[in-house]
């Protein structure tokens, strides 16, 4: 599971921000808290709300360039491609302060396994590895050991990974997990560990349906068959579907409707658009339900009915569907789902744009009033929040006097 991250120096990213998926200590909705081997509570999910252009995906690119910068090269040495196709992702610097374009940018991880707590920290600038950092606390032992340090050229392993030999041309472009990874995979750490990276998470954007159901649903027949139950249960009018193999390694999905005791199909291309955005989604979140993984989604709203949405929500709020860690991290701008009903107050979080353009993240429960209040467990979140009062603010500026433009005259 998710329990930390942090990123510095990335796009619109220029001081350190930390999205926290550890429960804080408010009494609402406890029964939507997972419960790790440490006893640790963590969040189930986590919304992100604020502008277009704020920073939101920015945050989500940069949970994702890290996963990548280690799976990338451990799947190119293997053919077992899990998921959507991956792409490594170049890591850009804030190139709006002249002294952030010359620094790295920074990233700390930390995930917790069935076995132990990770904390991973990796710098990179123009892709090559400033510094890098692992650190592990036994579950059973309550040992902690940092089992690597690479700064710069230099390279240490320590405790468990004392005896484990690197090469001398160790590339500086590729980060030291990754190579262990490749080299190690079956050392009882090193799987442990990446294991969440290859496995644990998975990032959707919608970019071909056709190909996330083929490889969320050819691991395993649950996956087809939940899937199948949650449509059911969202009544969208699909009985059945089907998943047929075509010429040159191309697929056709088929939903099966029953009107009025007439049976017949329809391509996935003639459904809704929304409906072809669940068939995207839907496979992932069975997978991650039964599998325990964490779900990463950008403008999961998009083209989805808000009750739809709030059931999607509640499949991970609910822990006797959830009973496995899985975690939803999404962005949204859906104002019907963000009330006391639906979220604890540490499971909304805003990013938005300071004065030097640079993107800050806050969660609702750590939101000051000007008085110096917190926000109250029973407030009206999205009337509050379209008001302006929250700091990331949801509606564009007015940056063009149409009046003037079409000769009009302005009133003070």
């Amino acid at each position: 599971m998710l329990s930390q991250f942090s990123v510095k120096n990335f796009k619109s990213v220029k001081d350190e921000m930390t999205f926290d998926l550890e429960a804080t200590s408010i009494s609402e909705h406890v029964d939507h808290l997972i419960e790790g081997i440490d006893c640790e509570k963590l969040l189930p999910i986590s919304v992100i709300y604020g502008p277009n252009g704020g920073g939101k995906s920015n945050l989500l690119e940069a949970l994702r360039c890290l996963v990548y910068k280690i799976v990338v090269p451990i799947k190119a040495t293997t053919d077992s491609f899990i998921g959507n196709s991956l792409k490594h992702s170049s890591i850009v610097p804030f190139k709006l302060d002249p002294l952030s374009v010359d620094e790295p940018t920074e990233f700390e991880l930390f995930i917790t396994s069935n076995n132990a707590e990770y904390r991973y920290r990796l710098h990179v600038h123009n892709e090559q590895i400033i510094y890098e950092r692992l650190d592990l606390l036994k579950y059973d032992t309550g040992r902690k050991s940092n089992l690597f340090i690479r700064n710069g050229e230099s390279t240490i392993l320590k405790n468990e990974f004392s005896t484990l030999k690197i090469s001398s041309n160790l590339s500086t472009s590729l980060p030291l997990l990754a190579y262990l990874g490749i080299t190690y995979l079956n050392n009882p750490i090193v799987k442990d560990l990446l294991e969440w990276f290859i496995n644990g998470i998975d990032f959707l954007n919608y970019g071909n349906p056709y190909q996330e159901i083929r490889f969320a649903i050819s691991e395993s027949p649950q996956i087809k068959d939940l899937s199948l139950k949650m449509i059911q249960e969202m009544n969208l009018d699909i009985v059945d579907f089907r998943v047929q193999e075509m010429d040159h390694n191309q697929i056709e999905i088929y939903t099966k409707h029953v009107v009025d005791n007439y049976e017949t199909e329809l391509s996935l291309v003639e459904e809704s658009s929304g409906t072809r955005k669940l068939f995207s989604l839907l496979p992932y979140i069975a997978r991650g339900l039964i599998e325990g993984r964490v779900l990463v989604i950008d403008e999961l709203d998009a083209k989805i009915h808000p009750t739809l949405l709030r059931y999607i929500i509640e499949l991970f709020t609910n822990l006797k569907v959830n009973q496995h860690g899985a975690q939803l991290i999404f962005t949204s701008h859906d104002m019907s789902t963000m009330n006391s009903d639906v979220f604890r107050r540490d499971e909304i979080w805003f990013v938005a744009k300071g004065r030097q353009e640079n993107s800050k993240l806050y969660s609702l429960v750590e939101f000051k009033k000007k008085n110096g209040q917190t926000i109250r467990k029973d407030a009206r979140y999205d009337k509050q929040y379209l008001e302006g009062k929250y700091g990331a603010d949801p509606y564009l500026k007015r940056i063009i006097d149409w009046e003037k433009i079409n000769g009009q005259k302005t009133e003070n």
